[in-house]
């Protein structure tokens, strides 16, 4: 079974298309690696079982009569709790969507069933995904597969922690202030936030209806292996008609991109808050690998990742979260999580004008960023300061998370693999940051990093 379950998604398409393997057995073997699992990690919430069996039957009828559906005919995933899944609960971490199965799917979702893909269950994230440990009032707390008393970070917490232990291939995941990038780093695995505009959040529940803060939150996908990243990507990018900042730039091919063609910078420390030697160490040996590719590094990095550091938490509360409240009255919740609570709905609103000075502040920031990367194609730094803390202590080193949020502020592409691995054997995820709609080539380095320095490994649950 291990050769099943912890294969590509690629692998496993490519297997299943030239019928070296059914989908039903493909689909029974995660089936019964979520269920062996799970209880200790609490990462899959809701499961489809029957209809997967279901799908994946008739995935291998429609292959016999050489019908091959999409790229991903008859590969199973999971998908976050937070999108839209027809015909099964979507709760979206929040009790007022504790019953609410919607009738579509999540525009990401039925491209990925369109695709061939068959979902097996929904991934925990905590509520409206707005926290680092995944932990909601529905589903209770997810554990991080490499150390159960340790956090898997959010919101993307449950997919990450069931793709780490082998009980899926693929799954997506949503990152408004480092929700995919996090928890890829805390369980090792790898995933992308493509850039502000490229994938339709069309219903995920932190929509494009949030007002001024809209290009935070993107859907992108979270793998064991950067090949699966590089496969899903172009399948869920795309104007949907929908969501209204959705552009049509052509998606680059990771595979044409030149290494040494590149310009790269590099950073081990963001000036807030010191990373651990390992991860420092990390971050070098990324460094020292793309030099023996021939791309010329040099440590150094914008000014803005310093100064504009609260930032990302002053726009989140500048309108007093009416627009979290928002959220959760049109979800109809009246019980809310205390983390939600503290770190949100207790701000008060500041004055418009104090407002516009906050946009203008931001756009400058921008600006400096953009500015910036003139020198630059990619930028290597830490994901977080820290790997996978306990539980109990996750929010005393929330200072670990700034890292990853000046990167929704920016709007650029980030994808995170690993590089390393702490004292305590936790993984150690790399940053690996693009310019502006050039996924191509954060995928084409965090591919060589993978080779290079191993990528994910096996946990022992």
């Amino acid at each position: 079974m291990d050769q099943l379950i912890y294969a590509s998604a690629r692998s496993l398409a490519r297997a299943i298309r030239a019928k070296e393997v059914s989908s039903q057995e493909v689909v029974d073997a995660y089936l019964e690696r979520i269920e062996s699992v799970n209880p200790e990690l609490n990462a899959v919430v809701q499961m489809g079982t029957d209809a997967a069996r279901d799908q994946a039957r008739a995935a291998d009828e429609a292959l016999a009569g050489g019908e091959i559906k999409g790229p991903l005919h008859g590969v199973p995933m999971t998908v976050k709790d937070s999108l839209d899944t027809a015909g099964m609960i979507s709760s979206g971490g929040t009790t007022g969507r504790r019953s609410f199965v919607p009738a579509q799917d999540a525009t990401v979702v039925a491209r990925m069933r369109a695709a061939g893909a068959i979902v097996l269950g929904k991934t925990n994230t905590p509520e409206l995904t707005l926290s680092i440990e995944t932990d909601n009032l529905i589903y209770g707390r997810t554990n991080n597969p490499y150390d159960v008393s340790r956090t898997p970070g959010g919101s993307s917490g449950g997919a990450a922690t069931i793709i780490a232990a082998g009980g899926s291939p693929l799954d997506l995941g949503s990152d408004t202030g480092g929700s995919i990038r996090q928890p890829a780093h805390l369980c090792g695995v790898a995933g992308i936030k493509p850039t502000s505009g490229r994938v339709p959040r069309t219903g995920h529940i932190i929509s494009f209806d949030v007002g001024a803060l809209e290009m935070f939150t993107q859907i992108g996908p979270v793998a064991r292996f950067v090949e699966d990243l590089t496969l899903t990507l172009p399948i869920i990018a795309g104007m949907d008609w929908r969501d209204p900042a959705v552009a049509p730039v052509p998606l680059g091919d990771p595979a044409a991109v030149e290494l040494k063609e590149l310009r790269a910078a590099f950073y081990t420390d963001n000036g807030v808050v010191s990373p651990t030697p390992e991860t420092v160490e990390s971050v070098r040996a990324a460094v020292n690998s793309l030099a023996d590719a021939g791309v010329p590094m040099e440590e150094d990095q914008p000014a803005e990742v310093q100064s504009a550091v609260g930032m990302w938490m002053e726009l989140a509360t500048a309108d007093g979260a009416a627009w979290v409240r928002r959220l959760l009255q049109t979800a109809g919740t009246s019980e809310i999580h205390p983390i939600l609570e503290t770190r949100f709905l207790n701000h008060k609103g500041i004055p418009s004008a104090e407002f516009s000075d906050l946009l203008t502040r931001w756009n400058w920031m921008r600006a400096g960023m953009t500015a910036f990367m003139e020198k630059y194609d990619v930028m290597i730094c830490p994901v977080n300061a820290y790997p996978a803390m306990p539980h109990e202590n996750a929010y005393d080193k929330a200072d670990g998370w700034t890292y990853s949020r000046i990167y929704n502020l920016t709007g650029w592409p980030v994808a995170v693999v690993r590089g390393g691995t702490s004292p305590e054997g936790l993984p150690i995820g790399l940053q690996i940051v693009a310019r502006p709609w050039r996924e191509d080539v954060a995928l084409a380095v965090a591919q060589h990093l993978e080779s290079e320095l191993g990528g994910w490994q096996q946990p022992s649950i």
